[in-house]
């Protein structure tokens, strides 16, 4: 049966990137973490790590160990803390991965409420763009945007949200776009992390749905919501963003719609989380607090 200490203290090793860095995170002496992987690598019977005098490297079973490590590390807290929990409310930390914009305006304002109502719990957030592997991060929670391809996690769907083609007025004095036709012409503002940045479908006033390619230049491609909406407030060209976010833009009269005659499907925004045998309650319950949440907004 494995020793979950020395489980513990490999994947200290590995992400502290050697033996005196895991020791000084885990409080512990350099020889009692190095004795303890020894002993794990004599009771797996292979070798985890590669060691030199300047730092160590994964085998590759110690790869492939790791990565189940971490989950039964995860699993295993997990399961203390639901236990605990049913007695004496969360604790421990909590961590969520979401984009800066959906981040900033959404979740962060949910946090500080599920915070105050759990005073017990440390809360750790991060912004990024770029999807995060929830395991090697050690995230419990990430908020996605649009559409799932990785069925390794599970999902819960948290509300759904409007998408719009906007231009900066000046621009489209310069630019007129009276149809779908020349709006696939026109000039656009690209979000590069979209798989198919240049492929969408619309639906008009008759409920058809139809295909509209952009086949026109885009001479700027940026990785966030938040950037392609200040080049298209520059007038950079057309740019498909969330509703929630240029809002105010367009009520300030920095952006206006483009052929809102027109709608794109509605887009999802999920809770995506580790497909583990114990999920976490307090990740549980910070997903029913988001259902919620939204719910209950005012439209």
């Amino acid at each position: 049966m494995l020793n979950l200490q020395r489980v513990a203290q490999f994947v200290a090793v590995v992400d502290a990137g050697g033996f005196t860095a895991a020791a000084q995170s885990m409080q512990q002496t350099k020889a009692v973490i190095s004795f303890n992987v020894r002993q794990l690598e004599a009771e797996l019977g292979v070798s985890l790590l590669v060691r030199s005098t300047r730092r160590v490297a994964l085998t590759q079973a110690g790869e492939m160990f790791y990565q189940r490590a971490l989950q039964l590390l995860r699993e295993s807290e997990a399961l203390v803390e639901e236990v605990q929990g049913q007695h004496g409310g969360f604790s421990g930390e909590l961590s969520i991965s979401t984009t800066p914009e959906y981040g900033q305006a959404k979740i962060i304002p949910a946090l500080s409420a599920f915070g105050r109502l759990h005073p017990g719990l440390t809360i750790r957030h991060e912004s990024s763009s770029a999807p995060v592997n929830l395991i090697s991060g050690q995230f419990d929670v990430a908020i996605r945007l649009g559409k799932l391809v990785d069925s390794s996690y599970r999902a819960a769907l948290i509300e759904r949200f409007e998408i719009v083609a906007v231009a900066a007025p000046l621009w489209l004095e310069r630019n007129p776009i009276g149809s779908l036709e020349a709006l696939a012409e026109a000039e656009w503002v690209i979000h590069r992390r979209l798989p198919t940045p240049r492929e969408w479908q619309v639906i008009g006033r008759d409920h058809e749905t139809r295909e509209l390619t952009i086949t026109g230049p885009a001479r700027f491609m940026t990785d966030t919501a938040a950037a392609l909406m200040a080049f298209v407030v520059q007038g950079c060209g057309v740019g498909l963003l969330p509703e929630w976010l240029v809002r105010i833009a367009i009520e300030r009269g920095e952006l206006q719609q483009v052929l809102p005659e027109y709608r794109f499907p509605s887009q999802g925004i999920y809770a995506v989380y580790p497909n583990t045998r114990h999920v976490p309650a307090k990740v549980r319950a910070l997903i029913d607090f988001l259902q919620d949440r939204e719910s209950n907004r005012p439209a």
